[in-house]
C-alpha cells in the first residue's frame, strides 16, 4: 500500500533536482548568449540525465518503502511505476 509521507531519500532527490535546476538555468543563459548548439545540446543532455536519475531514485525508493504486501494493489502500482522508468 502507498505511503504518502516523505521517504528518507526525498532530501537527496530534492538536492539532485536543485542541481539540475541550476544546470537548466545555465542552459537558458547559454541560449540567450548565443552559444553554439553543440554546447547547448551537451548541457541539455546533462540536465536530462540528472532528472532521469532523480526520477529513478524516487521510484526505486517508493518500491523499497511503500510496496509492502505484494498484493493486487501493490502489483498494479508497480506496473504503473514501471511505465515511468
Amino acid at each position: 500500500m502507498t505511503n504518502a509521507g516523505p521517504h528518507d531519500t526525498h532530501p537527496e532527490i530534492a538536492q539532485r533536482l536543485k542541481r539540475a535546476e541550476g544546470h537548466l538555468r545555465s542552459v537558458i543563459e547559454m541560449i540567450e548568449a548565443g552559444r553554439s548548439c553543440i554546447d547547448i545540446a551537451t548541457q541539455l543532455q546533462a540536465v536530462e540525465k540528472a532528472v532521469a536519475a532523480a526520477k529513478r531514485a524516487l521510484i526505486h525508493g517508493h518500491i523499497d518503502h511503500c510496496l509492502e504486501t505484494g498484493g493486487t494493489e501493490d502489483i498494479a502500482e508497480l506496473r504503473t511505476l514501471a511505465k515511468l522508468l
